[in-house]
């Protein structure tokens, strides 16, 4: 007999080895069909992504897979070097080659991959560097240059580090937002002040696609990008910029959500996930009948 009080949610371990470097990485997973691989955002954890993976009409068509990255949640640092003496700032590169390797790992065939914020951007990367390995992404609050962000003040000894980077969250969100699902978002970012310098790194540093979004091959790999109105981060208007300079690339603008729309409030960005998930699936149909 099934218990209604527990998730269909799973978590495993899975080990990636990428650029020399061997992790223990953490993923829950739901659902079946076409995979969607999921990153949270800068300095944060899979728990972004819980309402998706409970979602009984998405998960019903697609597997739904979360990811930790290395530093964040429940995946570690890597395993086989002394990670503490060094500082840590993620790249593009190596960032890019993680997502692939774990995709590999994970034996994923056809997958979607879907990244908010600094996993926004890495979809574009991804896009442009392997566009053979993935059916498509949605680039959620991405753009392809997202300047002034990374800066010592996250990390100063003389604050408290947890609630300073927490507290950035919140008026990046809207305010129609549930007041419950924006405390969970504020309470997720306590927990991974540590990593979000670092991440910052590649959101604000090396992530820089200007003048190369014309070499994102979008007929191969198609794009999707979406936006919430109260982001002014990476704004409406800079991703709807993106998306206009990519071959075949679209845009979703999703009014009354904010930076963080997987978490604040599922039951909005969801509707706006299942546009972008269709407009998808006619791209792919389009370049069937054409091949």
């Amino acid at each position: 007999m099934s218990n209604s009080k527990i998730s269909p949610v799973t978590g495993h371990y899975v080990t990636v080895d990428v650029d020399g470097l061997q992790y223990k990485v953490f993923y829950l997973e739901n659902g079946t069909g076409q995979p969607i691989l999921c990153q949270h955002t800068a300095g944060c954890h899979n728990h972004q992504w819980r309402g998706l993976l409970e979602d009984e009409e998405i998960t019903a068509n697609y597997r739904v897979i979360a990811y930790d990255l290395p530093r964040h949640g429940k995946s570690d640092p890597p395993e086989n070097t002394e990670w503490w003496k060094e500082e840590y700032q993620l790249s593009a590169e190596h960032y890019s080659n993680f997502i692939i390797a774990l995709a590999d790992a994970l034996e994923l065939e056809d997958p979607i991959f879907m990244g908010s914020s600094f996993g926004g951007n890495v979809a574009l990367q991804l896009a442009l560097r392997r566009p053979d390995r993935f059916a498509g992404v949605l680039s959620v609050e991405g753009a392809d240059y997202s300047p002034g962000f990374y800066l010592d003040w996250w990390q100063h000894p003389h604050a408290n580090a947890a609630q300073v980077c927490a507290s950035g969250t919140w008026d990046l969100m809207a305010p129609q937002s549930p007041e419950a699902d924006r405390w969970k978002t504020w309470f997720y970012y306590t927990q991974g002040s540590e990593a979000f310098k670092g991440d910052l790194h590649f959101y604000s540093v090396d992530h820089d696609l200007r003048g190369k979004l014309g070499d994102i091959d979008g007929e191969k790999c198609p794009v999707v990008m979406m936006t919430g109105e109260y982001d002014y981060l990476t704004t409406p208007e800079d991703s709807e910029r993106t998306a206009n300079a990519i071959t075949n690339g679209s845009f979703i603008y999703m009014p009354a959500i904010g930076h963080f729309p997987m978490s604040e409030n599922h039951p909005v960005f969801r509707t706006y996930l299942i546009q972008a998930l269709e407009l998808l699936q006619e791209k792919r149909e389009k370049k069937a009948a054409n091949a």
